[in-house]
């Protein structure tokens, strides 16, 4: 069975997401996406875990579905996840990591949430700060049941992640210790994609994921896992593990593919200051040793450069046993572009509804149906757009320092019709 799998998002219990996250509303967004598979996010805050005992109900092994919803044609499962931040000392500097995990059954959530209540304050946040080292914390958590499973989440934000440049490790070992072993897959994060994570050689023991990291229901799945397995929760960990180089093969894995964020679209991939509307590429930020030429003070290193820091192969290396990835731009920005105007408009909203009632998903969309049939439903100027996407012919203004990178698929003064698009 072909699974779209995303699972790291976010309640509407963390900072700065929307309010109208539900489990209805996750539930319905699946299906206009393609998703099979949605992390539930957040399952250490106890007003939303009280939410997902009462609205989830036992589906396969390991996994739930929204109570009452039994369509076959449309299967929408949960996955029990949540993110945990670790924010302590190391080495002699200050730490800041953050962690996807992933659990089998609500009860061994109740025991996770118990212990780490301890630890730190539940109720302040869906992505609660714990005084706890990856170290510890992992220690902790296998301690309560080895069928949990731990991701280093966005594994190259600046902030927050194993190799942040401002709170981060070289290696995945720095910062786990004698429990890296028991670490198997590490997520890219928006400001990364596949392909900057195989030039370092190091995670060829690892598998590497992609997720949307949601703070409201429509950014679901901007980034995602394909996979071709059975659905429950260790046939899922299965397929996780068969993208891992030493278990992967291209006619079998069951690790078919990510969905990906174009990375230079993420709010950290290249170097600068947003307050001084300053951004550089790592060559030109190493040429001024890193220091903002408007205040002088030290820029925040971007996901490029720390990529090129820690990378031992080329820009275009290429593995042979690594699954590939797509790389796509969500069907609202696009229909907003065409149109001239924003994603919030209802006549963008209209179009995205229209289309996704006649052709089933977003994914689908942007991935399979043929660019005639797009034409023949909307008109020539969305479809050369979704084409344009799908052969990467985007003109794209790189994120950095928390300030997302824009993304254009047509020039200012191009004027698309249909004799000079799509045939």
């Amino acid at each position: 069975m072909k699974i779209v799998a995303d699972f790291h998002i976010h309640s509407r219990f963390s900072r700065a997401t929307a309010h109208d996250i539900t489990i209805k509303n996750l539930s319905q967004w699946m299906k206009k996406k393609g998703v099979n598979l949605l992390g539930t996010g957040d399952f250490t805050h106890p007003m939303w875990f009280k939410e997902l005992k009462e609205n989830l109900e036992p589906a396969e092994e390991g996994l739930y579905r929204l109570k009452g919803d039994n369509d076959e044609k449309n299967i929408s499962r949960f996955i029990l996840t949540t993110e945990l931040s670790c924010i302590y000392s190391q080495g002699g500097k200050g730490r800041r990591i953050h962690l996807v995990v992933l659990a089998p059954s609500l009860e061994v959530i109740q025991k996770i949430n118990i212990a780490l209540s301890w630890q730190g304050n539940l109720q302040s946040d869906g992505r609660p700060i714990l005084g706890l080292s990856a170290i510890e914390l992992v220690k902790l958590l296998f301690s309560i049941s080895p069928d949990i499973v731990i991701i280093p989440a966005h594994i190259w934000t600046p902030w927050f992640s194993l190799f942040g440049s401002m709170s981060g490790f070289d290696t995945v070992e720095e910062c786990f210790g004698e429990w890296a072993n028991k670490i198997f897959a590490i997520e890219t994060g928006l400001s990364s994609d596949p392909q900057m994570n195989w030039r370092l050689s190091q995670l060829d023991n690892f598998s590497i994921t992609s997720n949307s990291d949601s703070h409201s229901v429509p950014k679901i799945a901007r980034e995602a896992n394909v996979f071709n397995t059975e659905l429950s929760y260790f046939k899922i960990i299965e397929a996780i593990k068969s993208g891992i180089p030493v278990n992967y093969s291209k006619d079998s894995s069951q690790f078919l593919y990510t969905i990906e964020f174009y990375p230079e679209e993420g709010k950290y991939h290249y170097d600068g200051h947003r307050l001084c509307n300053v951004c550089l590429s790592p060559v030109e930020a190493k040429k001024i040793n890193n220091i903002c030429p408007k205040c002088h003070r030290p820029l925040t290193i971007g996901v490029m450069h720390r990529v090129e820091d820690l990378a031992d192969r080329p820009v275009d290396y290429k593995p042979s046993n690594r699954p590939p990835f797509k790389k796509l731009v969500p069907l609202l920005e696009i229909i907003a572009e065409v149109m001239n105007s924003t994603v919030a408009a209802k006549k963008v909203q209209n179009e995205f509804e229209r289309l996704i009632n006649i052709f089933r998903d977003e994914i689908s969309i942007l991935t399979d149906i043929s660019i005639k049939d797009i034409e023949a439903e909307s008109d020539y100027k969305l479809a050369e757009a979704i084409k344009r996407v799908r052969e990467n012919k985007l003109v794209i203004s790189p994120g950095f320092d928390g300030e997302y990178g824009k993304v254009k698929i047509f020039a200012d003064d191009e004027i698309v019709t249909r004799n000079n698009s799509l045939f």
